[in-house]
């Protein structure tokens, strides 16, 4: 161990970091007596800030100048909403971890509250009830357009208001502003309509009004609507828990991943290898703070190419920095005392970015280094060697993650490409009931939509991945990119359903909704013999819905529109979902 020179008796290092650890586990212990709830506010927070990026992002496609064929900024929304899902995620399995230990207190519910306002806000933003490229097109030189942006733009600071009240522990204060914004846009359509624009087309234009109404509602009486039953006792308040319980779901999912096919698998078995070959390295040249190669090794290498590069990069480039400003620091900083506080500070920085900014926090550890090991006397003299070894074990995880079952995500894609078309069908069956029994948030229904939102950001971290492999082609990579477009509009079309489910009564709107998400999955899982039926069998289904009356129903014409937009993306997706499983593994 380094410093126990430094000590009389060789147990004295030892005791002093034990005493250490168990005084860092009692602070935390402590901190989270008085703040139980602090760690699921501060993801819940975070989960607003993501959708108020979310919001901001998604009023970028009502800017009317956007180019007709520019996919970019539907590219930006599928992204971000890839890193909302994961957000939530990280909200839901808090949240798990404080109910299991609940015993009804109200800050529990509160959060319990606002996650399932952030659900719905979510499913309520990811909706499209119109094809952007034809509203831009038809509205271009309309105020409607800015009008509706101006909205979701608003929205977006609404979150990020609630997000800085949660971390602030403050009561929200919905911006009063909203209603005059409505009133405006409200007359906005009525001059639209009185200009003679199409019944089908207003029709759209306010389910999507009717849907920033419902956001709108939810922000208003988030403070005042909390649900005060117990987490749990409801149907409505249930959370999947989704973490092992007992023997056979460990068995379970160690099994699952006693295989090549398993990433966890390949990922353990290379870091083996990267240990080995670093140790071996280590012995056989006897480099004296050899053990920085593994730990550079253990910290960079990740279970993809992709992440491991950024890693790398970010490591190397901290190193360097920390080294250029350790040295003039420990020239003009030559006191024990001013070390010793430098320490401390760079300790504190450390921890605090190592989960946000990578390079920082090496910065900073590779600061705390050149200042421990300078009380010993050898603070220049292990400067070099620091950026030695890190280019060493650098270069080891780069090949290991290269040439060891390299993990490339373009030959994921048919496999989580039709994840996803599995998930976006199951959510479809999900809403086919509520039209059928009605509107509720009980657990199955979010379990499917989760899983939808899930599986299209998982698509969406193959995509990204992709764009920085160098072994995925340039038509494979333009294939992706579309098909992550087509998905993410596709499951926004199926998410404003969802919005606005409700019990219908008409057999006909009903057997044409159970007809589509037939159709709909079996286009999706046709064989390349089956397209001309399939084909057909589409083609019937939209002359039905061209033909059928809406009736009484207040939803059936919502109902219809997301029916054929939903079709009219099908030929497409299958075309190039075809041409996704037919590459070379």
């Amino acid at each position: 161990m380094l410093g126990v020179s430094l000590y009389d008796q060789w147990y004295q290092q030892p005791v002093l970091l034990l005493l250490g650890a168990v005084w860092y586990n009692l602070l935390t212990l402590a901190g989270h007596l008085i703040f139980p709830i602090r760690p699921l506010q501060d993801n819940l927070a975070r989960s607003y800030e993501q959708l108020a990026h979310y919001l901001e992002l998604k009023s970028r496609l009502f800017d009317p100048d956007i180019e007709d064929d520019g996919q970019a900024p539907l590219y930006d929304l599928a992204l971000a909403n890839g890193q909302l899902v994961t957000t939530l995620n990280q909200t839901k399995a808090s949240l798990l971890t404080r109910l299991r230990g609940d015993r009804g207190q109200r800050g529990t519910r509160r959060t319990l509250h606002y996650y399932f306002v952030a659900q719905d806000i979510h499913e309520r933003a990811s909706s499209s009830h119109i094809q952007y490229a034809t509203l831009r097109e038809k509205f271009r030189y309309s105020d409607v357009m800015f009008r509706f942006q101006r909205l979701l733009f608003m929205q977006a600071q609404a979150c990020q208001q609630l997000s800085r009240s949660i971390l602030l522990r403050i009561p929200y204060q919905h911006d009063p502003r909203f209603e005059r914004a409505f009133t405006h846009l409200d007359a906005a359509l009525d001059r639209v309509q009185a200009s003679g624009t199409s019944a089908e087309q207003m029709k759209a234009l306010g389910f999507l009004l009717s849907n920033l109404r419902a956001i709108d509602a939810q922000l208003a009486t988030i403070e005042s609507g909390q649900a005060q039953a117990m987490p749990g006792n409801d149907v409505e308040n249930q959370l999947a828990d989704d973490s092992l319980n007992g023997f056979s779901d460990m068995w379970l999912r160690l099994s699952r991943n006693f295989s090549p096919e398993s990433a966890l698998f390949r990922h353990a078995v290379r870091m083996s290898v990267v240990l080995c070959i670093g140790y071996a390295f280590i012995q056989v040249t006897g480099l004296d703070h050899g053990y920085w190669i593994l730990l550079t090794s253990l910290f960079v290498c990740q279970p993809n190419y992709n992440a491991t590069r950024h890693r790398l990069a970010l490591r190397i480039l901290g190193t360097l920095v920390g080294v250029a400003i350790g040295l003039p620091i420990l020239y003009f900083v030559p006191s024990v005392e001013g070390q010793l506080i430098l320490i401390v500070i760079t300790g504190v920085l450390f921890f605090a970015f190592r989960n946000v900014q990578y390079a920082h926090a090496t910065m900073f550890i590779t600061l705390l280094v050149l200042l421990c090991f300078n009380l010993l006397g050898e603070g220049f003299e292990v400067a070099l060697p620091r950026i030695i070894d890190t280019l060493i074990g650098c270069a080891i995880a780069w090949a290991a993650v290269s040439f060891i079952w390299p993990d490339w995500r373009f030959r994921n894609l048919p496999r989580v490409l039709d994840q996803a078309m599995n998930a976006n069908c199951r959510y479809l069956d999900a809403i086919l009931e509520q039209y059928h029994q009605g509107r509720d948030n009980r657990l199955a229904y979010r379990i499917a939509r989760r899983d939808a939102h899930n599986r299209d950001a998982e698509l969406a971290s193959v995509v990204s991945n992709m764009s920085t492999e160098p072994r995925a082609t340039a038509e494979t990579r333009e294939v992706a990119f579309r098909l992550l477009c087509l998905n993410h509009t596709f499951t926004s079309y199926i998410s404003a359903l969802g919005a606005h489910r409700e019990r219908l009564t008409s057999p006909a709107i009903l057997a044409l909704l159970d007809d589509a998400v037939c159709y709909v999955d079996d286009a999706l899982h046709q064989r390349p013999a089956d397209e001309p039926r399939v084909q057909q069998a589409l083609s019937e289904l939209a002359q039905r819905i061209s033909h059928i009356e809406p009736g009484a129903e207040t939803k059936a014409p919502l109902v219809l529109q997301q029916i054929g937009l939903l079709i009219a993306l099908l030929p497409e997706i299958c075309r190039l979902q075809q041409h996704v499983n037919q590459l070379p593994e």
